[in-house]
Parts: C-alpha cells; structure tokens; sequence
C-alpha cells in the first residue's frame, strides 16, 4: 500500500504532482477533507468511477460527490445554477456544504447514478484544494471507506478498511470536522436539506430564506438524490444501541452479565462512572467537538471488538442535528 504524510499546512508540491498523475490515469486516490477522508477519481472518467464503486462495495444507485477548487469549476459542471447557489456558495464555501444541482451534459452518467443532477462541494481543508489545483480536475470523492461502514476521520481508518484498493494515501492527520457534508438540493424552488451536517438548519435559512426539510422517497433500489441518504449507514460491525443517560449503565451490565464485551460513547460522567468494566469512549458535550470525535471513537470500539455499542443519546437542537443523523443511521438494523 502506498502511504504518504502530507502536512496540511505546507503541502509538498511534489507529492501532490504524484498524486494528481494518479488521478488524471484513472487511480484512486484517498485524500483528507476537513469533514472525513474521500477516495478521490476522476469525475469525468467512467472506468475511473467504476474502480471507486468497486473498492468500497458501493450500491450502483447511491451517487457520488464531485469536489472542485472553487464556485467557477463547481459552475461548469451545471446545466443550471440557481440564485440561491451563489448565495449558499458565497456563505459556506469552501466548507462542509454540499449542493446539488441540476448537471452538465458532460458529468457522466456514473457519478450521478444516471440522475439529471450532481453533488457539487469546494472543500476547505488546504491538502484536497491542492490536490484539486494540482489534477486540473473534478474529482469525486465518497467517503475513504467501505460501503456502510464507519467514516473514515484518519489515514488509519482508510487503510483499515480499504487496504491495496487505494493507489495512494495521503495522510494529512485527523480530519477537523469529523462528519460528512451537510447537503442541500436546489432542484426545486424551495431548497431541501437532504442530509444534516455541522451547517445547521438555522444557518442555511439565515442565507436563502426557507429550507424544507421534507425529503423525496425512494424506492430500495431506486437512484438517492446525493450521497448520506442509505438508511444503514456510518456503521460499526457491533450492534449500536442508542440509550438515555440513565439507562447506559444498566444496558453495558445486562451485555456483560449476557457474556457479551460491550462498548459505550458517552457525553456526560453520569452516565458512566470510571469504574465500570467497559471500553468507554468519552466525547465532548459540545456538538462541534462531538462530531469531530465521533468516528474516532466508533472505529476504537470496532477495534476493540465490542458489541453492543451503546451510545448514550445525544442533546435536541440543530447543532446536533448531524450528529444525531449519523447515530440514527449507525443504528439501523436493516
């Protein structure tokens, strides 16, 4: 497997031109992003899109997101860019928003799951911009991992899980944001919010006004609008149980007393004190930093062969909004 350490705030150019040639021959490529690390290919090559589908086992009708360097390269691959485009561009990009829109002639049928519409997204963390400079190219990139499984927030997580299906690495340490994009379709006159990220309801409407939350059924098999909308989703190999505070103690002793090795994240001490026999994970109490180490501390547990995975439930309120998508995802039994 090749790897390689890139420092996010001084890139190497060489490493990068390394890269980029990966991309434009039609490898893989598994780059950081502040929200999880992507499996880069080159989004206007089909063969290339296949290889992606093929490493991380991904349903042909879950569509990919391309990411761009910047709102001019995001315009050229729609056929029609909304008002309200420029506004969300201008307030959130680059950044964990992704928008979707109706696509060019020329996007191919193989990121979009042959919808009419693609995923559009400008990054922000300083190594995916470069990398995205340096290919001259619009890259798609899922989450470095594979399909349903945890997000990948490490260069340990992708190799974990995908191993020699990636051509390169690039290992820009722990991702800041910790979960995927928050998306928004722009497909109809009133903007959707398709998937939650840590860019809250509140924030998307103070910019374009109203955003519905409503989204559009779909048939089991049948194309997704954008990436995030699996019901099974972002999920560790334990069974995950989501618990109120005062109900985890006795959960991790009933899987205990059951000869099962439980695991557990919690938010709050009272939920579980220090001395418990259990692999604890403890986040923070705040959303932002909650999310940021969220797949951190499922891929812990994952490692750790636990299961159940009890998770104690996380506050109401936006903030959380993304977060508790992802718990709710993660949970699926389906």
């Amino acid at each position: 497997m090749n790897r390689v350490r890139v420092d996010p705030a001084a890139p190497d150019a060489a490493i990068l031109a390394r890269a980029a040639g990966i991309l434009r021959g039609g490898g893989l490529v598994a780059f950081p992003t502040e929200t999880v690390y992507g499996l880069g290919a080159n989004a206007l090559d089909p063969a290339a899109i296949a290889r992606i589908y093929a490493a991380k086992g991904r349903p042909a009708y879950n569509p990919l997101i391309v990411h761009v360097p910047d709102s001019q390269r995001a315009r050229a691959l729609a056929s029609d860019w909304p008002a309200a485009a420029d506004l969300l561009a201008a307030a959130f990009w680059p950044g964990p928003l992704t928008l979707v829109v109706p696509r060019a002639p020329h996007v191919p049928d193989a990121v979009t799951a042959g919808r009419p519409n693609v995923a559009l997204r400008v990054p922000a963390h300083p190594v995916a911009h470069a990398l995205l400079v340096a290919a001259d190219l619009p890259v798609a990139a899922p989450s470095a991992n594979r399909s349903t499984e945890i997000s990948p927030s490490t260069a340990d997580h992708v190799a974990k899980s995908l191993g020699d299906r990636v051509d390169l690495i690039l290992d820009g340490g722990a991702t800041p944001v910790g979960i995927e994009s928050t998306v928004v379709s722009l497909l109809e006159h009133v903007p959707v919010l398709l998937r939650p990220g840590t860019i809250s309801l509140d924030q998307l409407r103070a910019v374009v006004g109203d955003v519905s939350t409503v989204q559009p059924r779909t048939a089991a098999d049948e194309a997704r609008l954008s990436p995030g909308m699996l019901d099974r989703h972002y999920a560790p190999r334990g069974r995950v149980v989501i618990a109120a505070t005062a109900d985890v103690r006795a959960l991790l002793a009933d899987a205990r007393e059951g000869g099962a090795r439980p695991g557990a994240i919690v938010h709050s001490r009272e939920a579980v004190p220090d001395s418990i026999d259990a692999e604890v994970q403890r986040l923070p109490a705040e959303a932002g930093a909650y999310a940021a180490g969220l797949y951190a501390a499922m891929h812990a547990l994952d490692d750790a062969a636990c299961d159940p995975i009890v998770i104690e439930r996380v506050p109401e309120g936006g903030a959380w909004a993304g977060v508790r998508d992802r718990l709710r995802r993660a949970a699926h039994a389906g």
